[in-house]
């Protein structure tokens, strides 16, 4: 949620991003803001006008009683009563105004960088950089579950009987090899100097709100039937609401955490070959990372945690590129945001594993998130970014290592997390 003092000095330029955001529907927004908030400050200055007349009045039947001048104290006194009644319906206005304001606020998009590219969707994002040689072997590649099943390391059959399509079973050590990549991730960032956590695995329906915008909860959350309880759909939700309506000390700035959590999402619409599998899920387990700080230090924080995820894929011997997210491809809160891909030698392009993004201070305005200095409270700026999600790393690391023999090498980086394993063989 942007500052509305931003879209009361400058209008212009808050129309200018939602066009770049290709979300026209969205600039009579700006306008109705404009309106409602002069309603309120009007109401307001009504408002304060009148309690002030109504102490001056208060003192005046006080006198007036003393001098037994009874008549006229009665008369000031259906005055004050009037005073107040007026009061209470400007203070009730005001609160559905301001809450039609936050509502409106909340749909308005966040400013984004002036050097993020300008595109409609996805297909205008733009590649930045490489990270180890892409290659494709000379024998063919078969579809990442069939790999799987024959090292006897999924099941996804049985998964469709007991929980319906987007679930899986992963069993043996295709399970071990989730599990320790997931471990290895978690002391990654450790030695990075994050402090590690696991947060709750569901979350208030006002956090929800204060993490994302309405369109992205619709097709992502799913509801707890009769609480108010949502099934987080990625832990940064849960880790950032932790700082819901709270001051943090200057001192203790920036909050470097990763965590570890099980997400679950809808998944909404018909997917391709290439996304079915394990590709889109319903559940499935990820490490991320988030980080809040001054708003000096954000864009600092943003090329460091995409590096971290860089890092990580290429101590795995995985080739991976960035992607460098386009306006259109930005949710309503980002500032920017770059997707790592990971390199997949079937397919011969490359897929998404990981998103890290700025959010500034949008996230913050929302949740209330602030930090003390000596010049008064200032929004906090939160980031977000994922250090991995095994679903989809299986595919990207079993493709690229597979062998002709059908084998799966283990890179040295995971040896201690597998016991000693150095390669998965098949079993059928």
């Amino acid at each position: 949620m942007i500052d509305i003092n931003l879209i009361r000095t400058n209008p212009d330029k808050v129309k200018e991003n939602i066009k770049k955001k290709f979300q026209n529907h969205k600039l009579h927004l700006v306008d109705e803001v404009l309106e409602m908030d002069k309603q309120v400050r009007a109401l307001k200055q009504e408002g304060d006008a009148l309690r002030a007349k109504r102490n001056t009045l208060s003192g005046e039947i006080g006198k007036l009683m003393k001098d037994g001048k009874k008549a006229e104290a009665e008369k000031i006194k259906a005055e004050v009563v009037a005073n107040n009644a007026r009061v209470a319906e400007i203070e009730q206005q005001t609160g559905e105004l301001d809450a039609k304001i936050r509502t409106a606020m909340m749909s308005i998009p966040n400013i984004i960088a002036d050097d993020v590219p300008i595109g409609e969707d996805d297909s205008k994002n733009v590649q930045a950089q490489t990270f180890l040689e892409a290659k494709v072997p000379d024998f063919e590649i078969p579809y990442h579950t069939d790999i799987l099943e024959r090292l006897d390391g999924i099941d996804i059959d049985s998964a469709r009987r007991t929980s319906g399509q987007g679930f899986y079973y992963l069993t043996g050590d295709i399970a071990r090899l989730h599990s320790a990549i997931l471990s290895y991730a978690r002391d990654f960032m450790i030695n990075k100097g994050f402090t590690y956590v696991i947060p709750p695995f569901m979350i208030h329906g006002n956090v929800v709100e204060g993490v994302m915008s309405f369109e992205e909860m619709g097709n992502m959350m799913y509801k707890i039937e009769g609480e108010d309880l949502y099934l987080i759909g990625t832990s940064e939700h849960s880790m950032i609401g932790r700082f819901m309506n709270t001051i943090i000390p200057e001192e203790k700035l920036p909050l470097k955490l990763t965590s570890y959590s099980p997400c679950f999402r809808k998944e909404k619409g018909a997917h391709g070959l290439e996304e079915r599998g394990i590709y889109r899920i319903h559940q499935f387990e990820k490490q991320e990372m988030v980080v809040i700080c001054k708003p000096e230090e954000s864009e600092e924080w943003y090329n460091k945690m995409w590096n971290y995820s860089v890092e990580l894929f290429v101590s795995m011997e995985i080739p991976v590129r960035t992607l460098v997210c386009c306006s259109g491809d930005l949710a309503d809160l980002k500032y920017r945001s770059l997707d790592v891909e990971a390199w997949s030698p079937r397919q011969k392009k490359y897929f998404e594993v990981c998103s890290c993004s700025n959010l500034t201070d949008a996230q913050a305005r929302r949740l209330g998130i602030r930090y003390k200095t000596e010049k008064g409270n200032q929004y906090a700026h939160t980031l977000n970014n994922t250090v991995v999600a095994p679903p989809r790393m299986l595919i990207a690391f079993v493709e690229n290592h597979l062998q002709a023999d059908g084998s799966v090498t283990i890179p040295e980086v995971l040896w201690p997390y597998m016991g000693g394993t150095k390669v998965i063989k098949p079993k059928k």
